[in-house]
């Protein structure tokens, strides 16, 4: 599952998000699913039940848990906002607590000078929370808007190459945290 994080008007994540699932789909390793935050509208967290005791009441709830359990594996599309993560992205994690565990996540982040990797790495820790485990191969895009011409994403070679790694590397992590996976789930 591709989360496109960014809610913002005229944000950079649906370029950006439009290169990656494309380069995914490429790829070949994937049956690939797309959920953009702007349009999955999850208000923030309205559950009265901690998400660990899956006691959802909200059909948007029911509805996240149903994607989000059917996923065997992460790649969130993040922009860094003021040196973090976007707070639409941390409102879908907390949303649910046993339907990301024992997946990997890999992170296409992109921004200014630091190339989102601050949000990144602030992210790193709320995912592992959840028992997702996020990879050490990410896509860091600095400066974004110069990749952006006419709406679609130009990348360079690194851009390319990273993306190649990080998808090879998201392949082999489900395939390792799969029986886990298997063994929570056979109770």
């Amino acid at each position: 599952m591709i989360v496109i994080a960014s809610t913002r008007p005229g944000r950079g994540g649906w370029p950006v998000a439009q290169w990656f699932i494309q380069r995914a789909t490429d790829h070949g390793g994937f049956e690939i699913t797309v959920v953009d935050l702007a349009e999955f509208r999850l208000p923030l967290l309205d559950e009265p039940n901690h998400p660990r005791l899956r006691q959802y009441v909200n059909p948007h709830t029911h509805q996240w848990s149903e994607r989000v359990g059917a996923a065997d594996a992460f790649v969130f599309v993040t922009p860094e906002y003021n040196h973090g993560y976007p707070a639409s992205l941390k409102n879908a994690i907390d949303y649910l607590h046993h339907e990301w565990r024992y997946k990997p996540v890999g992170f296409v982040s992109y921004g200014g000078v630091a190339a989102g990797t601050r949000s990144v790495e602030q992210l790193q820790q709320v995912v592992t929370a959840v028992k997702l485990f996020p990879l050490f191969e990410q896509v860091n895009i600095p400066f974004y808007q110069q990749f952006i011409t006419d709406g679609e994403v130009h990348a360079n070679e690194v851009m390319e190459q990273a993306t190649g790694t990080m998808l090879d590397q998201l392949v082999r992590m489900e395939a390792l945290l799969r029986p886990m996976r298997e063994e929570v789930a056979a109770g």
